[in-house]
């Protein structure tokens, strides 16, 4: 369908979803401003703008856009001063919390359709926007992303007579089969500058959720669970298992990976003859892949499988992120906003320009442009529990002494306990700032 066709199309379907204004609201308003504040630039600016035209072409209303990658900063300084946006878009839940448990957000309940959001959307990005955990609704999700995906070369396997693992006892399995072959299983690399270290504290977290679940979770990005806690340390020693005795397990050893810029991950996966065959990512390290060789294909020459549920009393758990809105004045055009960009039509719109997931069931596999974020896209819909990335969502301290101890652990798994007891007194200061 012609662009323009696609937009009058959008903008008749939509008309229906805005004759009634949620909450009672005697009539639709045609009209008016909302001002929006949120960190698009660039290509994604132009995709935001292509999912709001239809909005604006249906209702009236005209979006003032503010972008600005300091958020936190002017979003604390305009609610302390009395005049925040209408609607803000952040690409972490935890600030816009911050503002939900200060009784700054308005509560959705009453502004979006609760019923056709819990039929379309999975109970896990719901629960996401209840911050306070009393059932009022503060964060809507639009879009998504989802971390734990472990990435391949399906010719490398073939070649081998590998199979993708479907639990995480087969996932251990194939580790020793490949290294009894010769080779060493995974390639991980954690150097990124000030941030060293960073990626391994994505494997942590991922085990973290799928092995003790999402109470110790929550529990340890608060700073109330010990990081010395057994659920902690058994994350760590499961973690310290892949990579093997002395780090065994990983191409070069830890010399290498610590040393090694985390974009640099895939090299050795794409040799030949393959020195590693696995990895574990997010989705956005396909770019590294095509960057170092372009002659690479997805699904011929890399693609992904997500780190199989560890517990199964915890199966379909998964660390994700995402972009969430809040409001933070209630007004009929920002109710308004708040529905459309709960609906298929809006959220369809950037996913078939690529660069996002939807989080609504109801939208298309095939409006993703390529197979691998269709595949993205059926995990983030399916997410049973879904929780974010947690050193990110510690205090500054926390995180930066998490990922130097994760070096560390990598270094030398004999240290561990030395290393959580140094991390349970950074906890006992961090929290308090």
């Amino acid at each position: 369908m012609h662009s323009s066709s696609l937009t009058r199309a959008l903008a008749v379907s939509l008309a229906a979803v805005f004759t009634t204004v949620a909450c009672g609201t005697s009539s639709a308003t045609n009209a008016g401003t909302i001002h929006f504040l949120g960190v698009w630039t660039g290509a994604e600016q132009a995709s935001w703008f292509a999912v709001l035209k239809p909005f604006e072409d249906s209702t009236g209303i005209k979006i003032s856009y503010e972008a600005s990658r300091d958020q936190d900063a002017i979003l604390t300084s305009t609610v302390a001063a009395g005049n925040p946006p209408d609607v803000a878009g952040a690409p972490s839940p935890q600030l816009l919390a911050q503002f939900a448990k200060q009784g700054k957000l308005i509560a959705l309940n009453n502004a979006v359709d609760m019923s056709g959001l819990q039929s379309s959307t999975a109970a896990s990005w719901i629960k996401l926007g209840e911050p306070l955990n009393d059932g009022k609704l503060y964060q809507i999700f639009a879009w998504g992303a989802v971390k734990g995906l472990i990435w391949y070369n399906p010719k490398n396997f073939q070649a081998k007579g590998y199979n993708v693992p479907k639990s995480f006892d087969d996932l251990t399995n194939l580790q020793a089969q490949i290294k009894g072959s010769g080779t060493t299983p995974w390639c991980m690399t954690v150097e990124s500058g000030s941030a060293t270290g960073w990626p391994a504290s994505d494997w942590l977290k991922e085990i973290v959720l799928s092995q003790a679940g999402p109470d110790v979770y929550d529990k340890w990005v608060a700073g109330t669970q010990k990081w010395s806690s057994s659920e902690i340390k058994g994350a760590f020693k499961t973690n310290g298992k892949i990579m093997g005795s002395n780090g065994s397990n990983l191409y070069g050893g830890p010399s290498y990976a610590v040393a090694t810029n985390f974009g640099d991950v895939g090299t050795p996966m794409f040799a030949n003859p393959p020195k590693c065959y696995m990895l574990n990512q997010a989705s956005f390290i396909t770019s590294f892949f095509t960057s170092a060789n372009p002659a690479l294909q997805p699904l011929t020459d890399f693609n992904f499988f997500p780190l199989p549920d560890i517990n199964s009393s915890y199966a379909g758990a998964h660390v994700v992120a995402g972009d969430s809105f809040s409001m933070f004045k209630d007004t009929p055009q920002a109710r308004k906003l708040m529905q459309y960009l709960t609906t298929p039509e809006a959220q369809a719109i950037w996913v078939k320009r690529g660069g996002k997931l939807a989080v609504n069931k109801n939208v298309s596999l095939d409006s993703y442009p390529d197979a691998l974020s269709k595949e993205s896209a059926q995990i983030i819909v399916n997410t049973v529990i879904g929780k974010y990335d947690a050193t990110d969502n510690m205090p500054a301290d926390m995180k930066a002494a998490a990922w130097a101890d994760l070096v560390k652990f990598i270094q030398n798994q004999g240290q561990l306990d030395t290393l959580l007891a140094h991390l349970d007194s950074v906890q006992a200061t961090a929290y308090k700032s």
